[in-house]
């Protein structure tokens, strides 16, 4: 499997001939290609035309955050795998409401699911989620009632905001209540996780459609609109409690993450670079965490189930077998 590269400090990305590397005042640090599949840029990073020709041939995608932790864009290559057939099928799916309704309840679906596991694996470890685990699971049982895209994602949003009130039930921790969802800037600690996370597997999603045939820029739970890419926020949503949260939950309970490592100024509050080492370092640990898979009967890796994802929706445009997303077990 290939590595995503994370840099944080300042400097320039260069090619040389047929390698990359990264330069700071400290010196180059060499980038293996054949073995990189990403790179995500949190620094203040130069490079040129010259350099960014050479990820279009080797396949390499590029995604670049703020300061803050925020995504900002993607440097996306030309589509190696673009396919006509999958464009046509995924924007019939699109145009169709009924057919385009049929996917995002199972968005939703798939998102509702795994937040009700995420519950019940704290609530069976004696935190007290009653509540919100029957609220949610209310919820998801109407979510094949409604006729609307818009109708859809007040459940899902509602759905969600049950869940994230009930963090500060989890995490049990003063210096990380949860309030309410602020983003941009956060309003506190604990949203600045979620908002660094989500960004992270907007980012990892995207990096997985370039693997596949389907277009990133229609979505269908999110509205294909003059955003770039929407189908990456779609998936992002079935797998964001069971890595994101989960990760966060994991990171505050063994302390790896304090009250220490954050700035606030006038723009709000970030992570420190220590911090923001530690999320992504976790978060590739998890990622190449594998669990049996039920249905295929192996082990594979958490990253290896977002593209099994796609695959999915991949064989439903085709016609081949519907869609159902993937729910965890534990």
């Amino acid at each position: 499997m290939k590595k995503t590269i994370y840099i944080f400090s300042d400097g320039e990305l260069h090619r040389k001939d047929n390698t990359l590397f990264f330069e700071t005042e400290s010196g180059r640090r060499f980038i293996p290609v054949e073995d990189t599949g990403e790179i995500m840029v949190f620094g203040e990073v130069q490079f040129n035309k010259k350099f960014l020709e050479f990820l279009s041939q080797k396949e390499i995608i590029l995604h670049y955050f703020s300061h803050y932790g925020y995504y900002m864009g993607t440097f996306y290559p030309r589509e190696h795998l673009n396919s006509g057939y999958m464009i046509l099928r995924q924007c019939e799916h699109y145009l169709d409401e009924l057919r385009r309704l049929t996917i995002a309840r199972e968005f939703v679906r798939g998102a509702g699911k795994n937040i009700r596991q995420v519950l019940k694996y704290y609530h069976s470890r004696g935190k007290e989620l009653g509540q919100p685990l029957e609220t949610a699971e209310k919820l998801i049982a109407t979510i094949d009632d409604h006729d609307s895209i818009t109708a859809l994602m007040a459940v899902e949003g509602n759905i969600r905001d049950h869940y994230y009130h009930a963090f500060d039930i989890i995490i049990n921790d003063k210096d990380f209540t949860f309030q309410e969802r602020s983003r941009r800037p956060p309003k506190n600690y604990l949203n600045t996780l979620i908002s660094f996370g989500n960004s992270l597997m907007y980012s990892i999603c995207l990096s997985e459609i370039y693997k596949t045939h389907l277009d990133p820029r229609i979505g269908y739970l999110h509205a294909t609109n003059f955003r770039r890419f929407t189908l990456n926020l779609d998936i992002s949503e079935i797998f964001k409690p069971i890595i994101i949260d989960r990760l966060i939950f994991s990171l505050i309970g063994k302390k790896m993450i304090t009250k220490n490592d954050f700035d606030r100024d006038t723009e709000g509050i970030s992570l420190k670079e220590k911090a923001k080492k530690c999320f992504v370092e976790e978060l590739d640990n998890k990622l190449k965490t594998t669990i049996n898979h039920r249905e295929i009967g192996r082990s594979v890796s958490y990253r290896r189930l977002i593209r099994l994802e796609l695959y999915k929706l991949e064989k439903h445009l085709m016609g081949e077998k519907p869609y159902t997303p993937f729910i965890a077990r534990w």
